[in-house]
């Protein structure tokens, strides 16, 4: 590794740590949450409503952005930044999830993954190669490694090892690429690079991959394939197994994962980075977290209130009058909320959005 990009500042109880995490387009501090922009947008919001969240990272999808209208169309038009008027890093997702959420039209080889578009019907290939360079087109400033993602039910998880050194293989692919495109690039303005860890929830498997992804010249090392099906208690014993492993000189990624509940236990097991469609998804459904509080224990939790409900309508109080959000410091009422999602007004969406992205970005503020 040829430079560290990564300053560890503080550290806090059992692994909890904070720093910074420096990119070409500025420094970001961590732990940080990434809100989720596939396609170059985080749905029903403007990117100043995003940045007023707190959220100094933005997560694109490199397969969807292939698609429509494609990297090359982006990179005429400026790249990303431009293009969805970011400001601050854009990490893009390589495409490796797809491998995993798109099982029933994709074809995996040792070269890489063939699609069939469900809406089209066109073939898409996607290798490591191919994907670091629509990464590099579209000028992400984190870019993943393609990797081999697999589920963890059914007859899925019986290929977890082939897909461990498949990812391992393609991971080396993913860096020569890199390397051999970036050449001539200076330092300080490349983009980094992060190596993936799989293995399911095998404990010998996943040290053995975080061992190979830390061994190589990566930026930073991403935790993949948890949050895909598996019980809340098999992912917590999972990264409370991993965490006297990491190379504390680099950044740490969970991928997927948004639940606060699930925030909060990674982040107190090293994990720096976080991203997931969560926040946002359920706030389009009229789900938003509050602080609950326990009377006989004195202590606060996540509670998640559903503002469909009848109990709302006649409620003038904000989502929670202790948030420091637009939608709460504003003063919309649980009511206006409720009566915005029962006549589908998509402002109640963009409100609570609002809300649920900055209740992450406080649990982030509240460890840093």
């Amino acid at each position: 590794m040829a430079q560290t990009h990564f300053q560890q500042i503080k550290t806090g109880s059992k692994y909890a740590r904070s720093g910074f995490l420096s990119t070409r387009v500025g420094k970001v501090k961590t732990p940080f949450f990434m809100p989720v922009a596939t396609r170059g947008a985080v749905k029903s919001l403007e990117p100043s409503q995003v940045s007023g969240t707190g959220a100094e990272v933005l997560l694109a999808n490199t397969y969807h952005l292939h698609i429509q209208p494609g990297e090359k169309v982006i990179k005429l038009l400026g790249g990303l930044h431009e293009f969805c008027r970011w400001d601050g890093p854009i990490l893009t997702d390589s495409g490796g999830f797809q491998v995993f959420s798109l099982a029933r039209v994709r074809k995996i080889t040792e070269e890489g993954v063939y699609f069939t578009d469900p809406t089209s019907g066109d073939e898409i290939f996607l290798s490591p190669e191919k994907s670091i360079q629509i990464q590099l087109d579209l000028g992400a400033d984190i870019i993943m490694a393609f990797d081999d993602l697999t589920g963890l039910k059914g007859s899925a998880h019986l290929r977890t090892q082939e897909a461990v050194e498949r990812t391992h293989r393609w991971l080396e692919r993913s860096l020569t690429e890199f390397n051999k495109a970036t050449r001539i690039i200076p330092v300080a303005k490349r983009p980094l690079l992060f190596g993936i860890v799989q293995g399911g929830l095998s404990k010998k498997l996943r040290a053995s991959s975080l061992e190979f992804v830390q061994s190589l010249p990566v930026d930073g090392i991403a935790i993949g394939g948890l949050s895909v099906g598996e019980g809340r208690a098999e992912m917590h014993k999972m990264l409370e197994y991993l965490a006297p492993f990491y190379d504390s000189k680099r950044a740490r990624y969970l991928m997927g994962v948004g639940d606060p509940i699930d925030v909060r236990f990674a982040i107190e097991h090293g994990i720096d980075m976080f991203d997931c469609v969560m926040p946002t998804r359920n706030a389009r459904h009229g789900s938003v977290w509050v602080h609950g509080g326990c009377t006989s224990c004195d202590m606060l939790f996540d509670k998640r209130l559903n503002l469909k409900g009848a109990v709302f309508i006649k409620d003038k109080n904000p989502i929670d009058k202790n948030c420091d959000c637009y939608t709460c410091k504003t003063g919309y009422s649980r009511a206006y909320l409720r009566q915005l999602f029962k006549t589908e007004n998509p402002l109640g969406g963009s409100l609570a959005s609002i809300h649920n992205l900055r209740y992450i970005q406080r649990i982030c503020e509240e460890y840093r």
